[in-house]
């Protein structure tokens, strides 16, 4: 074999390819300014446009015509799965490349300037000196004087014969490196959340058991994450109101049950407040009538559930109806507007009838109704996201390696000849500071 065909075959080695191809492409800045757009756009139309709705949602919010900004549809939206931005596979893919490119410019570029700036370098020349941002030469003196003012300042030194290097501040290029880091670790909790969370919604009456079933969103590792070894119980549910009538908080006690029914931990939430188990987050989402616990004439209790009713805007109203006759050809329905107490009686002819409260009674078609309780439903929101405590990790870390940033990085050499001194610095930020720090240096070193 020729040596042309030994370099086309050394060429084709895919370890070179990476290196001399790949590698630079993934480290280029403008790849990861551009990528970094991307993924902000992206997060924008997931925060814009409604996530994990029904396809009925989206065709009645997004309709064909009049197209919203005259393109976007529900067709559009299901087509470029906009309805679940965050656990697409194209969005995770652009994440995983952004974390290619930010590991790619960590290794061949950030390390190797820290390595640089981590080793001790010497000037024996003249014009290495002249080249400096802030050079002097001085007749009087010594590197033994310099060395020791430097290390008053907080240097550290090297002296090799008739040189002498200081150097400040080598935290402010580990800064660079660290904020790389954190956004990696961001990233990963990102995509471990994408692919192991899930997000359910359940409605559950007072005094009732759950597990969670109505799961509205989850990765495709979601499964290990949903709860199957232990239920919640609504021990009560109720609502604090204000003097004019306005909701003021929502509260529900929730119990955790085992598998055999015993309570292992108890907590009342409310907005802003909620409860959390094995990495699952409750919280306080809505509220709804459930049912009303009613008796006719001398009848045991017996409880009708509520729904709510369509008022095209008018409020949230719900209601039921009470049969007053066996065989149900006659009857009257009760209405609910919230929580405090307060049921609307009409007939059969939509005429209102009374206004009761909870504990009272009226004479309605011939018979007594009593009206003993309304039971209210809580509306949780259920979420589990096992990468929001790497996403803390990694921000925690990426104001820590900002601070570390804003240290200047500071270097000064000195070379001694015959009777000649000469000092030069440079520093990579607060170059006013660092040059009235040579000055005094220089003034100090003088007058040593």
């Amino acid at each position: 074999m020729d040596t042309k065909d030994s370099e086309f075959n050394k060429n084709l080695n895919p370890l070179i390819i990476f290196r001399r191809e790949i590698l630079p492409l993934l480290a280029d800045l403008r790849l990861a300014i551009a990528l970094l757009l991307i993924i902000a756009i992206c997060s924008i139309s997931g925060t814009v446009i409604e996530q994990g709705e029904s396809i009925a949602f989206y065709q009645e919010n997004y309709p064909e015509k009049p197209a919203l900004f005259g393109f976007l549809t529900w067709k559009v939206i299901l087509l470029l799965e906009l309805n679940n931005v965050y656990r697409t596979w194209w969005f995770l893919s652009i994440l995983i490349l952004f974390g290619a490119s930010l590991t790619a410019c960590t290794f061949t570029r950030q390390l190797p300037a820290l390595k640089s700036a981590n080793r001790w370098k010497f000037y024996n020349k003249k014009q290495q000196f002249e080249k400096l941002a802030l050079s002097a030469e001085i007749e009087a003196g010594s590197l033994d004087s310099l060395e020791k003012v430097l290390q008053q300042r907080g240097y550290h030194t090297s002296k090799e014969g008739d040189k002498l290097y200081g150097r400040k501040g080598i935290i402010g290029k580990v800064g660079p490196i660290i904020v790389h880091a954190s956004m990696l670790i961001i990233l990963a909790g990102s995509i471990i959340g994408s692919i192991t969370g899930f997000l359910g919604q359940e409605m559950v009456p007072s005094g009732e058991t759950f597990q969670v079933r109505n799961i509205v969103d989850a990765g495709i590792f979601a499964e290990s994450q949903i709860p199957k070894n232990w239920s919640v119980r609504v021990n009560r549910f109720w609502i604090d109101y204000t003097s004019e009538g306005t909701i003021d908080q929502f509260y529900s006690d929730l119990s955790i049950l085992d598998k055999s029914g015993e309570e292992v931990d108890r907590k009342t939430i409310f907005v802003n407040q909620p409860m959390r188990y094995h990495g699952v987050t409750m919280y306080q989402a809505d509220w709804a009538i459930a049912a009303v616990k009613v008796r006719i004439n001398k009848s045991p209790v017996f409880q009708l559930p509520m729904a709510k009713l369509d008022t095209a805007g008018g409020g949230r109203i719900w209601g039921t109806w009470v049969p007053t006759k066996p065989d149900l050809s006659e009857g009257i329905s009760l209405l609910a507007k919230d929580l405090q107490g307060t049921v609307l009686i009409y007939d059969a002819t939509g005429k209102l009838v009374a206004s009761v409260r909870e504990g009272m009674s009226h004479e309605v078609n011939g018979i007594t109704l009593f009206v003993d309780e309304i039971i209210g439903s809580t509306g949780l929101q259920i979420k589990a996201d096992p990468g929001i405590p790497i996403v803390y990790l990694g921000f925690g870390l990426l104001m820590l390696s900002v601070l570390m940033s804003y240290v200047s990085h500071s270097q000064i050499w000195a070379w001694q000849q015959n009777e000649q001194v000469y000092i030069g610095g440079k520093t990579n930020r607060a170059s006013v500071g660092f040059e009235r720090e040579m000055l005094e240096i220089l003034e100090l070193v003088t007058n040593y």
